[in-house]
């Protein structure tokens, strides 16, 4: 196995690294800086601020401690990551250098309003073309900045469709058991009661059920297709004919949709409405590597109420315009013009015909994993484990907890120790001590191999010394933490400004 043994900095907040002694590096915070910085007060007046909280730092001094931090991080640069239902695929570096143009560097999302940037706008006309032929869907707003944003701008839409209608008993949203938690967020932020829709035997939605909790309150349908088990709603087209008839919208959660994509559409499934994450399926940076973005499309009626602008084309122009009955704008500005470049660069990289290699590779890649650690003494595939999976897999070592006492969480820190990010854990609920794991087309055969041959190892320990695991993750930045600790509101320290008042005694 691999020998890791991740960097360890005592590393201070920059804040604390600075201090009002002269520097010595060769770029400073100089005299020239400082005249500058007065320069920019005159000039702004009130509303500069007058005492900026600028560290007293010289370049190599900044760019030492952010290449520290790094170095105590992990990332899809150092291996996979391979977060069920949350992964992240490679971000491909053509796309980080034309990011780095000056062109985008200096575009001020102001310039798309007033129709100066025609080039930026045939871009998104592109996008917007392009992932309505993917979702099957008639038109797509690209403005929400994140995949849950477009989901609730998707809950959004289904609520002033039906006040329009003046069908204000429309006031329930079902959501399966597995689904993602901002599926019920969403809905509940939206103003609707959340039904929860059990999963059957064979890890499907449970159709007896659904036509049981269909009445005339039912709004939507939230669904992710295939599941958050991996597996393909087989019975969709009938779910989506009860639906229709019970005039109930079909919403798609699109987290899932590097396992069709190419292959199926939501949109031939009878979705109304789609939302993608851009960091899933197109390669965006994730999360805190974003910026993100949440692109959310729809068909019939419903288009009239998509959020933000739509990009237009007329003899060459290009133009954005809202849509008739638009829930309105969801973030500032019109889109994450860095997310979409990503998109564009993906796009363009696989063609029309390369778009189905990426839902089979990731799913072949998925069942490589499976096959692997198949059989292995503790480890469980729950609901109808003779099926193949698609683009993700959860595992269950809840036999494995009950004869060792090692559980899900130190199967996750003993990968840490491998240099492996661990998978998503405990999710979905429906499955205890679950791993959910999902590998992208962009991993190698080897790296899901050697991912599996660790899983393996970390169960062989657990059954011959289950303390082994209880003390992991030994060679990371960071250790162990105590969770019940870290999560309490009295011990957790969500800013650097909330840390100082506590230091002053300011604050409890």
């Amino acid at each position: 196995m691999m020998t890791f043994t991740q960097a360890r900095w005592n590393e201070p907040i920059i804040f604390e690294l600075s201090s009002n002694k002269e520097k010595t590096g060769i770029i400073q915070t100089s005299k020239t800086t400082e005249k500058q910085l007065e320069e920019t007060r005159k000039a702004l007046g009130k509303l500069f601020r007058e005492n900026l909280e600028i560290p007293n730092l010289s370049e190599i001094e900044v760019v030492r401690h952010f290449t520290r931090l790094t170095q105590m991080s992990f990332g899809v640069d150092n291996g996979p990551v391979p977060l069920g239902s949350c992964t992240m695929k490679y971000n491909p570096r053509l796309a980080t250098r034309l990011l780095s143009e000056e062109k985008i560097q200096n575009l001020h999302p102001i310039l798309l309003e007033t129709q100066k940037a025609q080039g930026v706008l045939e871009l998104l006309y592109r996008l917007q073309s392009w992932f309505e032929k993917i979702t099957g869907m008639e038109k797509c707003s690209l403005q929400p900045p994140a995949g849950a944003s477009g989901e609730f701008s998707g809950i959004l839409m289904i609520k002033k469709y039906f006040y329009e209608k003046n069908m204000i008993e429309k006031k329930e949203i079902l959501v399966p058991d597995s689904a993602h938690g901002t599926n019920p967020a969403s809905a509940s932020m939206g103003g609707f009661k959340v039904v929860r829709i059990p999963t059957n035997d064979d890890g499907l939605i449970d159709l007896e059920a659904l036509k049981a909790s269909l009445t005339p309150e039912t709004a939507g349908f939230m669904i992710t297709n295939p599941n958050t088990l991996g597996l393909f709603e087989e019975k969709i087209l009938e779910i989506s004919q009860l639906l229709k008839e019970n005039n109930t919208l079909m919403y798609y959660d699109g987290a899932n949709l590097n396992g069709i994509l190419g292959i199926a559409r939501p949109g031939d499934m009878g979705f109304d409405i789609v939302h993608l994450n851009i960091h899933k399926t197109f390669s965006a940076p994730h999360g805190a590597g974003g910026p993100g973005a949440g692109v959310v499309c729809a068909k019939g009626d419903l288009i009239d109420y998509l959020p933000g602008y739509l990009i237009t084309e007329k003899n060459g122009e290009y133009k954005i315009e809202k849509p008739r009955k638009s829930i309105g704008e969801v973030s500032s500005f019109y889109t994450n013009l860095p997310a979409m470049i990503y998109a564009m660069v993906f796009l363009l990289s696989h063609g029309e015909k390369g778009l189905p290699a990426i839902a089979v590779n990731s799913s072949l890649l998925t069942n490589l994993f499976l096959q692997v650690i198949k059989n292995t003494r503790g480890i469980e595939i729950p609901y109808s484990p003779e099926k193949p999976r698609y683009h993700e897999a959860v595992i269950s070592v809840k036999k494995l907890t009950q004869e060792t006492g090692v559980t899900a969480e130190d199967i996750a820190k003993y990968l840490l120790d491998h240099g492996l990010h661990a998978p998503t854990i405990y999710f979905p609920p429906i499955v205890e001590e679950a791993l959910m794991i999902e590998f992208t087309e962009t991993e190698t055969i080897e790296n899901v191999e050697y991912y599996a041959q660790v899983l393996k190892q970390a169960v062989q320990k657990a059954y011959e010394d289950p303390s082994e695991l209880k003390n992991r993750p030994k060679h990371t930045s960071v250790g162990r933490l105590d969770g019940v600790r870290a999560n309490h509101p009295a011990t957790m320290t969500p800013t650097y400004k909330v840390k100082k008042l506590r230091e002053k005694g300011l604050l409890k």
